[in-house]
């Protein structure tokens, strides 16, 4: 029994990136999918694939096949929630990462929940 579902989805995209593959197969929920499909709008990932059990993950890479994923770090956990108003909202390596939060708007990228001006559950880490 899983009880982390976005740690699993966090641990496949590092795992698939250090071993270089092209993609990663995880399987479906909603908040996994805002998260694919924020992480392809910030550039982290080059595509994402809807299937019927499973959200296929397209990694990005450079010329020297150095992943676009340096880091991503779960920040908020079961056993320790990481809540955050709109003034704590962090940043990830002096801006040039992106913290993933959900909030009350739905699930948004760090800059996105301050320009809104609304905080809420910090997600991970990305960078």
């Amino acid at each position: 029994m899983m009880t982390d579902p976005i740690a699993d989805m966090l641990t496949r995209l590092r795992n698939a990136s250090l071993a270089k593959l092209d993609r990663a197969e995880i399987p479906l929920s909603k908040l996994k999918l805002e998260i694919a499909k924020i992480l392809k709008a910030e550039g982290y990932v080059s595509d994402y694939e809807v299937g019927d059990k499973a959200v296929t993950v397209f990694l990005k890479y450079g010329r020297d096949r150095r992943g676009a994923i340096v880091g991503i770090r779960r920040a908020s956990r079961p056993g320790r929630r990481y809540y955050v108003n709109r003034g704590q909202i962090p940043t990830v390596h002096n801006g040039l990462g992106i913290a993933i939060l959900s909030t009350s708007s739905g699930v948004m990228t760090d800059r996105d929940a301050r320009a809104k001006g609304v905080g809420g559950e910090v997600l991970c880490e990305v960078w």
